[in-house]
């Protein structure tokens, strides 16, 4: 296990997000291990599989893994025996453990509960070089219920609700952040953020970007609440530093509840803007309408925010699919908080959740002539309604695995079959069944559909040929790398043009349904 305070020496040697691409191996231990992970992720290494795909062999040498818990590679290797299909095994042993054997870029395990010496772990989205709070959630969250039973693999977790926690009490405005001073690691540098006006200011020096995102403080809370409900509350009192972590979930929790204001007062004035972000770009998804304020909103009970889990700018600042994922987690939030004697936080919490839920069935749905009652993407409480979905989580599609609806909710289902079809413009297909169509994302352009999308289609649905053919189309769109990338051209032979060749997020999200299908549907695979 790797437990010292400095795991890299060299990191984050870059001068823009778009060059954030460079990233070391981050235990450099010998002349085995190559220097960056992006040119191992860009080789196909051997052996392969023996199925046609030919799958390689992506997981990097043991001893260059940033992090390696014995639980997780027991799990890897039960479920990778339950799966008769060759290339699809080898696929989900690249992808389940990726996070942990290349993205954990800096780890301190904690002292001695008298010191009051608390675990902190700072975990890297992949080829871009700092901590997004909705993906290092989403890439822990996986492996959390293999904790149990591994001390040094719920150290890691709980180190990353800590480092979460100290990031959001500095500054809950952000979606990515920089790592601590005394982590010894050297902060890279995002070039756009340098030019970014943004209020309330950020420091360049803790922060990589300051677009807000109500999502990255919904995932914050997903990890907190899911990590504490496995923890004895003893357990989790000696692992989380509870004050820093009460003092961001306050910060965030009043933070929400202000952006519930309208635009305007009764009197037509302009209200407090609590936010706003003005990036000077060529791509006008990279800044926010009304000098920074975004467009205008009247009072829903919803939150608004300036971005979407895509990164990219809202049209409307009610994002319906992260409003539920926050209703979801502030509910889920209140309960613990309710046994940890915050009472007035958690009433407050739950409080939001209902004002959220009732603002989305007011206001976030809307009469489609097609397919009825469905949910809108985005909303402003004027009545104008957005009607698409993207690729990126949280996402109409992926309500039900939210945890907002049930995948049977007559809503959802006319939704789902809305967004799976060419009626939602960020659908792709090229007419082939077998090769890879889904949805994609203005982040990327048109048709590139997003695997994510692919395996949240299966993860929200019960039929067995939807699931296995989602599987299998993911495996054969990985351009022979073994690895899942952030999208894929669909017009490109077996999938080699993409964007991001290690997209740690992805490779999670997948392997989270390779898992499922083999738990709930044994020798489908």
């Amino acid at each position: 296990m790797l437990h010292s305070l400095a795991i890299i020496s060299t990191l984050f040697g870059i001068s823009s997000l778009a060059a954030a691409g460079s990233m070391a191996f981050f235990r450099n231990t010998g002349s085995s291990c190559p220097t960056h992970y992006t040119e191992w992720a860009g080789t196909p290494h051997a052996p392969f599989s023996a199925g046609p795909l030919r799958i390689p062999t992506m997981r990097p040498p043991p001893e260059c893994r940033s992090f390696t818990s014995a639980a997780v590679e027991k799990e890897l290797s039960r479920i990778s025996a339950q799966i008769t299909d060759p290339d699809i095994r080898q696929l989900f042993i690249n992808i389940m453990p990726n996070t942990l054997d290349t993205a954990i870029a800096w780890h301190y395990a904690g002292g001695t509960k008298d010191k009051l010496d608390y675990p902190y772990t700072f975990v890297i989205t992949g080829d871009i070089n700092a901590q997004w709070t909705r993906d290092s959630t989403n890439q822990l969250l996986p492996l959390l219920p293999y904790a149990a039973a591994d001390a040094s693999l719920n150290t890691l977790i709980a180190g990353l609700v800590n480092m979460q926690a100290e990031q959001i009490a500095a500054y809950p405005f952000a979606n990515a952040y920089k790592p601590p001073a005394r982590s010894g690691l050297v902060p890279g540098e995002n070039g756009w953020a340098k030019g970014d006006t943004v209020h309330p200011p950020f420091d360049l020096r803790t922060v990589f970007e300051a677009k807000f995102e109500i999502d990255s403080l919904a995932a914050f809370f997903k990890l907190s609440t899911a990590f504490w409900r496995q923890q004895q509350q003893q357990d989790a009192d000696s692992l989380l530093d509870m004050g820093v972590w009460r003092r961001a979930v306050t910060i965030a929790v009043e933070l929400l509840v202000q952006l519930q204001a309208p635009t305007f007062d009764s009197e037509q004035r302009l209200t407090d803007a609590t936010v706003r972000f003005v990036r000077t770009a060529n791509t006008p998804t990279e800044s926010s309408f009304g000098g920074g304020r975004g467009n205008p909103i009247r009072r829903t009970g919803m939150v608004r925010t300036l971005f979407r889990p895509s990164d990219d700018s809202v049209i409307f600042p009610f994002l319906v699919p992260a409003n539920a994922m926050l209703a979801v987690e502030l509910r889920a939030l209140a309960d613990i908080l309710d046994k940890t004697g915050d009472t007035t936080i958690a009433s407050r919490s739950r409080r939001l959740a209902e004002d959220i839920t009732h603002g989305i069935y007011e206001f976030g749905t809307a009469e489609h002539p097609k397919y009825g009652h469905v949910f809108a993407y985005e909303v402003d409480g004027y009545g104008s309604r957005l009607l698409m979905d993207d690729a990126n989580v949280p996402s109409l599609l992926a309500l039900p695995y939210l945890g907002f609806v049930n995948a049977t909710d007559p809503i959802y289902q006319n939704t789902r079959r809305m967004l799976l079809s060419p009626d939602n413009p960020w659908y792709f297909s090229n007419g082939t069944s077998g090769l890879l169509n889904g949805i994609g994302s203005p982040h990327t352009g048109f048709r590139k559909v997003w695997p994510m999308s692919v395996a949240i289609q299966a993860l929200t649905s019960n039929d067995q040929q939807e699931i296995v053919e989602a599987v299998r189309v993911l495996a054969a769109s990985t351009a022979g790398l073994g690895l899942m990338h952030e999208s894929v051209d669909i017009d490109s032979a077996n999938g080699n043009s993409f964007t991001r060749p290690w997209f740690a997020w992805c490779n999670g999200v997948v392997s989270e349904l390779i898992t499922r299908v083999v738990s709930e549907y044994p020798g489908l695979l």
